[in-house]
């Protein structure tokens, strides 16, 4: 180095010193996408048509899902060139009306907004493939029940700007937008109040799949599929034993779901897309519309894992599908009905997410129960602490895992033998999670070293059916090593011993009164 160079090195590093500041390090192309997602949501919140979180995610989510949809059919015409027939047409491609390479043809304002909500949403609805699962056919569905709710032509094209920065052809981005996806979809249900159904915790969907252990070759369904975390889970374990192109596919064929509601259709479709399920095998249907009497052997699947909705309702219409003696509007009884005639015989397994209320319910419950213990082998259930759900829900939540056997109505012993029931503690010093101390997966890890190798200790009990059937088919058994918690008592035991306890307060009371009024003698 020259004395010259030297000298303006040194002029340099002094004025730096100086000022107090060093260069900026360049971002990383995963932070410059961050830095485009976080500047699309604050764009979003500026438009007087969206007020919140639940409106906001699913319009990023169908302007997610053409952009993404763009770059997939991109990827397929350079490996197929002319050959290669697009799904989406011209002009209606992500490349002509969001991003066209001539800027002077890009729309905005009224021009856009008259566009998207006349002639693309229009377009794209009546798209329409050979069967369910074509791509034509799940694009025609979606759009079917979107609405653009975006009002200022000016802002959605600043967010379609942006979003034509993201190549869903880079793995890096991918990653990058599905993390940030499913904590949209975690900000979402905690605004969401009673909409907040379709998120179940990640981290419940991982400890399911992973003590379901579905197999390559095996057909998994959620009916209630929401947003579709346990179909992700299951593709993200199931991925790297695919490992050629036929395999893959067969793996995503036999990933699928069904979900009822518009909003969570549109963005479990989304959730699949991006994690690298080319064939979203999602229906939008109410899965309760099938008469389980002719649910069919071809049908049925190996492995189902679920969180049914409950507390709700269903039409009259459906119960119609259901057997006379065992028909309620009660939803969550219709989905495990459901679930229990589409498992294969024998060995089709399940697990599902249901409240305290199915444990301790009688009537039809009861009957549903005894179903289930008779010709199922209901081996484990997970008690979950108080807040798993938070903030959707404090109701008592536990995962029942099951089996079908090869029942006929000669047995005469139930296929299920004995019960087993783990408590799941909360951490030392908590009384309940939260959205801020949520359930962390560490803490199921003493439960999967427990599964293969069960004793009895302070969180496992096991219980014999006949004890169960005797008592009307009663799962709701408190840990026998611990005080029963009044709260999860069902609700003519809790009666019976708010009684018990007044009797007894009032005879206390008694005494205390005759103690009072005997005259004080001096013994002294």
């Amino acid at each position: 180095m020259t004395e010259a160079e030297q000298a303006t090195t040194l002029k340099t590093e002094a004025v730096s010193t100086k000022r107090g500041k060093k260069e900026k390090e360049p971002l990383t192309s995963r932070q410059q996408l961050a830095s485009t997602i976080k500047s699309v949501r604050d764009l979003l919140r500026k438009d007087a048509g969206l007020s919140g979180d639940t409106d906001r995610l699913p319009q990023l989510a169908w302007l997610l899902f053409l952009k993404s949809f763009d770059d997939f059919e991109m990827a397929r015409e350079d490996e197929y060139g002319n050959a290669y027939d697009p799904v989406i047409q011209s002009p209606y491609r992500w490349r002509n009306w969001a991003a066209s390479e001539d800027k002077t043809k890009r729309l905005s304002g009224e021009e856009l907004l008259s566009f998207v909500n006349n002639d693309l949403i229009s377009y794209l609805s009546r798209l329409s493939g050979p069967a369910e699962d074509d791509i034509r056919s799940i694009t025609g569905k979606i759009f079917q029940g979107t609405y653009n709710r975006i009002r200022s032509g000016y802002l959605l094209r600043e967010v379609v700007d942006k979003l034509s920065l993201i190549n869903f052809n880079s793995s890096d981005d991918v990653h990058a937008v599905s993390l940030f996806y499913e904590t949209m979809l975690r900000e979402m249900r905690d605004a969401a109040g009673d909409a907040g159904e379709f998120y179940t915790p990640r981290l419940v969907v991982r400890f399911i799949i992973d003590r379901l252990n579905p197999k390559l070759g095996e057909t998994i369904l959620d009916p209630a599929c929401g947003t579709g975390g346990f179909l992700v889970e299951t593709h993200e374990r199931l991925r790297d034993e695919a490992r050629n192109p036929a395999q893959r596919k067969q793996l995503q064929r036999s990933i699928w779901g069904i979900e009822k509601k518009a909003m969570p259709y549109l963005l479990g479709v989304m959730n699949l897309l991006l994690h690298s399920l080319e064939y979203p095998s999602i229906i939008e249907d109410n899965a309760l519309h099938i008469n389980i009497k002719n649910i069919k052997e071809d049908e049925r699947v190996e492995v189902v894992a679920t969180n049914p909705p409950f507390g709700g309702e269903e039409e009259h219409g459906i119960l119609n599908n259901f057997p006379e003696g065992m028909r309620t509007a009660e939803t969550a009884l219709l989905f495990f009905q459901y679930v229990m005639g589409m498992l294969k015989r024998p060995g089709g397994r399940c697990g599902i997410v249901l409240p305290n209320g199915f444990l301790f319910g009688n009537g039809i419950a009861a009957e549903i129960k005894r179903k289930l213990l008779t010709e199922f082998n209901l081996h484990t259930i997970v008690r979950l602490p108080n807040g798993v759900f938070a903030p959707y829900t404090g109701i008592p939540t536990n995962l029942l895992f099951f089996e079908a056997c090869a029942y006929s109505p000669e047995d005469v012993l139930p296929c299920t033998r004995k019960i087993w029931y783990y408590e799941l503690s909360l951490p030392e010093g908590r009384n309940s999670y939260s959205k801020t101390k949520p359930l962390q997966y560490e803490e199921f890890e003493a439960c999967r070293q427990w599964w293969d190798n069960r004793t009895e200790n302070g969180q496992a009990w096991r219980v014999p059916v006949e004890q169960i059937l005797a008592n009307d088919c009663n799962l709701d058994l408190k840990n026998p090593t611990t005080k029963q918690d009044l709260e999860h008592l069902p609700p003519a035991q809790l009666v019976e011993s708010i009684v018990r306890k007044e009797q007894r307060i009032l005879e206390i009371m008694a005494e205390i009164k005759q103690a009072l009024s005997e005259p004080i003698t001096n013994d002294l």
